[in-house]
């Protein structure tokens, strides 16, 4: 190929950069109704955008932020829509906002505390945080449907937490105490139990006024016995769910934040640790009824593994 020639593709393309660059701030943010803004790992406002990398995370929120009305009104109008046909089919569904808002008013609590410590954000990338959030929701709602729900309490909850929950329109009316302090400021160090795998202490009853932690973590098994450690440093009590007395899995025993909430609250709404266990845990998990004892180790880490 001759010089001129390739000179002349050489200027060509970067011709047709500038082009993109010129039209990249145009195209990518037009009728934007909504500037979301742009916070670091601290929580501190940054300069509008000006690298890609800054500009691709802008837009990402941007987007997320002015579509969040019409996502909304769509998923109503598919609840609507699921109502209709069940009651079409004669199913029932379960209760409705309304019966929720009634229940919540009259059903007596019982007196245990479930807390997710959300202590580690600085520990997770952002998509992970996310995971945790909806695990959150999954507990909240699993509490919000029992007949005898118990208290239920977030802690450390910080602003990168707060900006991670403010997605989700209307949880400060949740039925969720929500603390920026953490967990021993709110209750006495002896009414604490940390729930952790690495724990020698394997739990058969769960104690009135006494609050269980989980640890918020989503960590892909990066921080193995991180809760344990904290709990030790700590000087608090800590507890393992009897796992291995009562069922067999095929895979390792790597529990979400939200199978370890449900199975809490199933077994003090009364039902049998066996039958919980095998109720909440999931198909993949391969959990069986166990013959016999175990002394094998548990691997359930409150350094919960990643939903899918």
């Amino acid at each position: 190929m001759e010089d001129s020639e390739r000179n002349n593709i050489q200027e060509e393309a970067r011709d047709n950069n500038e082009q993109e660059d010129n039209h990249f701030p145009q195209f990518t943010l037009f009728d934007i109704r909504i500037d979301s803004g742009l916070k670091d790992d601290e929580g501190n406002e940054i300069p509008r955008p000006f690298t890609k990398n800054q500009m691709r995370k802008w837009l990402k929120k941007v987007k997320w932020e002015n579509r969040k009305a019409e996502k909304r009104a769509k998923e109503k109008a598919r609840a609507k829509e699921r109502r209709r046909e069940a009651r079409e089919a004669n199913i029932v569904l379960g209760p409705n906002r309304k019966a929720l808002k009634k229940m919540k008013l009259e059903r007596p609590k019982k007196n245990i505390s479930i807390v997710i410590d959300l202590g580690f954000d600085h520990l997770m990338m952002e998509k992970d945080r996310f995971k945790v959030i909806k695990q959150i929701l999954r507990c909240y709602s699993i509490n919000r449907r029992s007949e005898t729900p118990i208290q239920f309490h977030i802690t450390s909850f910080g602003e990168r937490s707060r900006s991670d929950m403010s997605r989700h329109n209307g949880y400060e009316h949740w039925d969720i105490d929500f603390h920026e302090v953490s967990y021993l400021e709110v209750f006495p160090k002896d009414k604490i139990v940390y729930l952790t795998s690495e724990s020698d202490n394997v739990i058969e009853e769960f104690e009135e006024n006494t609050a269980y932690i989980i640890g918020g973590l989503v960590d892909h098994n990066k921080h193995k016995g991180l809760c344990h450690k904290i709990a030790v440093e700590q000087g608090i009590r800590h507890g393992q769910l009897p796992l291995d007395k009562y069922i067999n899995m095929k895979t390792r025993k790597v529990l979400t934040i939200d199978h370890v909430f449900e199975i809490v609250l199933r077994v003090c709404e009364g039902v049998p640790w066996q039958d919980a266990l095998l109720k909440v845990l999931p198909l993949r998990k391969g959990a069986h009824i166990c013959d016999s004892v175990s002394n094998s180790s548990l691997d359930i880490s409150c350094t919960s593994e990643a939903s899918n």
